[in-house]
């Protein structure tokens, strides 16, 4: 996909679909056309393969809001006719999300899991309808932080490869790849701006982005028989038994609450997964990830050790 060919497509600004404003998504320019990625919203793209937005900026942020996340609505159409000059291939016989599969990839994406839904569902391939689209997955991607007031750009990267029919005796092979680019606005790293509390903050930056992921604390894994996706998390973790043996034997809770504004960090196996747990109480948390970062780890033991509220900021967890 060269950068003229996005340019052009993005200067349609918004429309129908398979017709406005369309990402070709990387593959070589004789196979574009068997899949292509159209949104609604003029996207202002500084390289071609990506989408880069500033969080709350109404004109390419779909809620709009700065929330520390962006939403980039996407549709996938087969068999397009956006650019009939530099492509004319009709016939797409499967189309592959990857990272779309929650069976213990660590890279699985729900949304990426959705996107595959729909092309089952939508476009059903094999197919040679043209302008052949799914509906509008909403993708949405954090900003990375806050750390101690600190943020960085977040991104998610979407890839997709589709094969054709066979075409005048040839089978061809589109391999899509698009970046879609978080930017935390200016002053806009404020965890008071970009949650409602203390826990709040908790679920949406620690648990959902490092802990209920697939092959760890979903509902499709259950590691250790522990579910850590928003709803959930509370009721599986205060004043509950470790499935760890030894610390259960030692008397520890998952998260140890004495009464509604005291806790007990040092007896709260959570604190000791993300710091590196002592001998046979098993593996640090994330498993097989970067360490949290230091300023997280504290806003979980400072929660911890004011009773782990479920609402309001605990002193010391706003920066």
């Amino acid at each position: 996909m060269s950068a003229a060919l996005v340019a052009a497509m993005l200067a349609l600004g918004g429309g129908g679909r398979a017709a406005a404003t369309v990402l070709g998504g990387g593959g070589g320019k004789r196979t574009d056309c068997l899949a292509a990625l159209d949104t609604p919203i003029s996207y202002s793209v500084p390289r071609p393969r990506d989408i880069r937005c500033t969080d709350g900026d109404p004109s390419c942020d779909a809620d709009g809001v700065v929330n520390g996340v962006c939403e980039f609505p996407l549709a996938l159409c087969a068999n397009n006719t956006f650019n009939p000059a530099l492509c004319t291939l009709n016939g797409v016989q499967t189309i592959n999300v990857d990272h779309a599969a929650d069976n213990g990839d660590p890279r699985f994406d729900p949304e990426f899991q959705a996107l595959q839904s729909r092309v089952l569902n939508d476009i059903a391939p094999p197919t040679t309808t043209a302008d052949d689209c799914t509906n509008a997955t909403n993708f949405h991607v954090p900003i990375t932080g806050p750390f101690a007031s600190r943020c960085k750009k977040g991104r998610k990267t979407l890839t997709i490869t589709t094969v054709s029919t066979v075409i005048a005796g040839q089978v061809y092979v589109d391999r899509d790849r698009i970046k879609m680019i978080c930017v935390p606005p200016t002053n806009g790293c404020d965890p008071l701006l970009l949650y409602s509390g203390t826990f709040d903050r908790i679920q949406t930056q620690i648990f959902d982005q490092s802990c209920a992921v697939s092959g760890c604390h979903d509902s499709q894994s259950l590691t250790g028989n522990l579910l850590l996706e928003t709803g959930a998390s509370l009721t599986n973790l205060i004043n509950v038994t470790p499935h760890n043996a030894a610390a259960a034997v030692a008397g520890w809770k998952r998260v140890t609450v004495i009464d509604p504004s005291t806790g007990d960090p040092s007896t709260s196996l959570i604190v000791a997964k993300l710091n590196g747990p002592p001998a046979g109480f098993g593996a640090r948390m994330p498993f097989n990830r970067r360490r949290l970062d230091r300023s997280l780890i504290e806003v979980i033991q400072l929660w911890v050790a004011a009773g782990a509220p479920d609402t309001g900021w605990v002193p010391g967890t706003d920066q």
